[in-house]
């Protein structure tokens, strides 16, 4: 009977971090989704310049994810002793790091646009559709560092559904301006894709604007200006030490995926349109992979802080299984959305069309090795604290086997379109012997928490008057 209640508990838990951590997903798939079809709607150039564009945004998410996801190795684990002054601690100094990061690739993008755009793709329609784009969707970068950080944080202490909100909201008001800026209604100027920059940019405000407030109105943690600017030399080692691995995984990943999209950028204006249409669906379908995903590191980082390592083993376990699942039914979803996807992206061309249905077949077939990995290495591995493994995997698979072949099939061999994509995505299925030996090894499994800043925290806490939750 026990068993069977703490059996529920747990689908209870799972449940409520899974379903709004994929709502997120799903939302932020149809941010990207809604903007890929009103661009269609301008033209396949304005759709490409959009795409390529995307790509410095792309890379600055992943290393922002990089420091956030290194920061829910403390943060989880701290959580997991009640310790919410060294969480908040550990957002405030991520929240400095990313914003650091951020007005760089700011600075390069408003400033550049066009060198940016031309190491992005040599079609020259598509570049000079892209630089006005590019540097209005800059102005974003900042105000997406200090977000992203925040809930992500949020979601570490469980406080999942404020991102679903904010994203929630965010879609609707993009999209709303979207169809303002295109279609000229309600008096707006029709601006093609400079509009769609603009409704972007404005939808990013109001995420932020939303965080902000619930973070001070919440109470839970608080983002300090004091834990933004004072550095503490024992919590930031171990940011450094946990998260530093992760930023470069994440940034050299995305390196590599923005590689790979430019050699597909160098194959043909059709090339790119396929391959920006593809990597959406393949985001709709991976939703509830990625929720797993996250709600994996959420669930195993508190467990092991609390000091409950064998149900720390047994909740990776299940999980895991989980992941099987949610990936068997994202290949089922990408195969049953084959045939429609091209006929609903009307002014695709015919071969732009033919090389998305043949994209969208090969991602099916590695959908189930991509859940494994990234409840894996982004899940289970980082709640454990070895987020040295993922960086290992990462840079071994992209950087030593499918990129270099890559570019070698598209621009020493000249193969078709379509073996040079598998090669390139053909990384997910390398790495899937490799992330499941690690799994069974339990080497993955670390406390990352300190007493000696518990008890600091937990003091500091008292003399404000917060208490301990």
């Amino acid at each position: 009977m026990g068993k069977l209640i703490e059996q529920k508990t747990f689908g209870r838990t799972v449940l409520s971090l899974v379903l709004p951590l994929a709502i997120q997903n799903l939302i932020n798939v149809a941010v990207n989704g809604a903007d890929v079809f009103m661009l269609q709607m301008i033209g396949e150039t304005s759709l490409s310049a959009a795409s390529m564009a995307g790509q410095v945004q792309f890379i600055l998410t992943l290393i922002l994810f990089g420091m956030s996801s290194g920061a829910a190795v403390l943060t989880a684990q701290y959580w997991g002793k009640r310790d919410t002054r060294t969480v908040e601690k550990v957002m405030g100094m991520t929240v400095r790091f990313s914003v650091a990061v951020s007005m760089v690739f700011f600075i390069v993008a408003f400033c550049f646009p066009r060198f940016v755009m031309g190491l992005l793709t040599d079609v020259p329609a598509v570049i000079d559709e892209g630089v006005p784009y590019l540097r209005i969707m800059s102005c974003a970068y900042p105000i997406i560092a200090v977000t992203m950080i925040c809930l992500n944080v949020l979601r570490s202490v469980e406080r999942v559904h404020i991102s679903t909100i904010v994203y929630l909201l965010s879609l609707f008001t993009n999209i709303g301006l979207n169809l303002c800026f295109i279609k000229g209604w309600l008096g707006f100027p029709q601006l093609g894709i400079v509009g769609v920059a603009i409704a972007t940019v404005s939808a990013r405000v109001l995420e932020i604007a939303i965080t902000l407030i619930y973070i001070r109105r919440n109470g839970l943690i608080r983002l300090r200006l004091k834990d933004i600017f004072r550095r503490n030399k024992t919590l930031s080692k171990d940011f450094l030490h946990y998260s530093m691995p992760v930023v470069l995984n994440e940034m050299l990943w995305g390196t590599a995926i923005s590689l790979s999209a430019v050699v597909i950028g160098h194959m043909g204006q059709e090339a790119i349109a396929a391959q920006s249409v593809a990597a959406t669906v393949r985001q709709l379908t991976m939703i509830v992979a990625f929720g797993i995903a996250n709600a994996t590191a959420i669930i195993v980082g508190k467990e092991i802080g609390a000091g409950r390592v064998e149900q720390a083993k047994k909740y990776a376990r299940k999980l895991m299984r989980f992941a099987v699942i949610a990936g068997l039914c994202g290949a089922a979803v990408m195969l049953g959305l084959r045939p429609i996807i091209p006929e609903l992206m009307g002014n695709l061309s015919e071969l732009a069309a033919e090389y998305l249905r043949f994209m969208m077949l090969a991602l099916s077939v590695s959908l189930v090795f991509s859940a494994i990995a990234a409840t894996g290495i982004v899940g289970i591995f980082r709640a454990g604290g070895d987020t040295r493994i993922g960086l290992i995997l990462d840079v071994g698979t992209l950087w030593f086997i499918c990129l270099p072949l890559g570019f070698l099939a598209a621009f020493v061999w000249g193969l078709d379109v379509r073996w040079v994509y598998i090669i390139l995505i053909c990384d997910e299925v390398l790495k899937f012997p490799l992330v499941i030996w690690r799994f069974r090894s339990m080497k993955w499994l670390h406390n990352v928490t300190r007493e000696e800043i518990t008890e600091q925290g937990r003091k500091e806490a008292l003399d404000d008057g917060q208490g301990v939750s």
